[in-house]
């Protein structure tokens, strides 16, 4: 995972402030300081613990299609040196890039292979996992993490996984996913320690399943 910071940049939004093209934009933190240190620690307890459910409590209300928790996240991760790059959907209302540049300083960039944060609010439609930096055997860190707004999201269900922070084995369910994925997942932990590293949020909820969780084969 490319190493995250956390947002200190942003300040509370100028009650009214407008976009260039006349409309409001959205509030970020009200306390950017330390609602982003607690979204920062809140990844990274995912991170260190695969597949656990963990809370993600908000109050943003950013422009649609960007969730709050998708928002949340980018705030608390991403700044002046950390690239985004967003899916078609978050692509389609320029409010959403007004409102990422404004909260966290980050550059939206055009591709995939440039981000070293990609939030995609249509998972089923996520690119191929090549199509984002893997790192390389020098510099691993130099990936890209995901972060992936689902509408369910289980660790009773779903494919089995092990690895650090898993004691015994995890489960996570996540959906809607591409029909590859468990294949993507296999090919990504079997490029450890390059590889990407996935944050997955719902409606209050975060996941997360670092390149270092290998993920098992169903039982026959």
């Amino acid at each position: 995972m490319a190493q995250p910071h956390v947002q200190t940049l942003a300040q509370p939004l100028a009650h009214g402030q407008p976009l260039a093209h006349g409309q409001p934009l959205a509030h970020g933190f009200a306390d950017p300081v330390h609602e982003g240190q607690a979204v920062f620690r809140a990844a990274m307890e995912a991170l260190s613990r695969p597949g656990r459910l963990l809370p993600l409590v908000t109050t943003l209300m950013p422009p649609a299609p960007l969730t709050p928790e998708l928002a949340a996240l980018a705030l608390a991760l991403a700044d002046a040196d950390t690239p985004v790059w967003l899916d078609a959907p978050l692509r389609t209302d320029p409010a959403v890039a007004g409102f990422l540049r404004f909260h966290t300083g980050a550059p939206i960039v055009a591709e995939p292979a440039q981000a070293a944060f990609a939030l995609i609010a249509d998972p089923g439609r996520c690119p191929a996992f090549t199509a984002f930096a893997q790192g390389s055997p020098a510099y691993p860190d130099a990936s890209a993490t995901l972060v992936l707004a689902v509408a369910a999201l289980s660790d009773e269900t779903g494919l089995a996984f092990e690895g650090p922070g898993i004691r015994g084995t995890a489960r996570l369910d996540a959906a809607p996913l591409p029909a590859d994925w468990p294949s993507r997942l296999a090919h990504n932990h079997a490029g450890f320690p390059q590889g990407l590293d996935l944050l997955f949020v719902a409606a209050g909820r975060l996941a997360a399943l670092p390149r270092s969780a290998r993920p098992l084969a169903p039982e026959a």
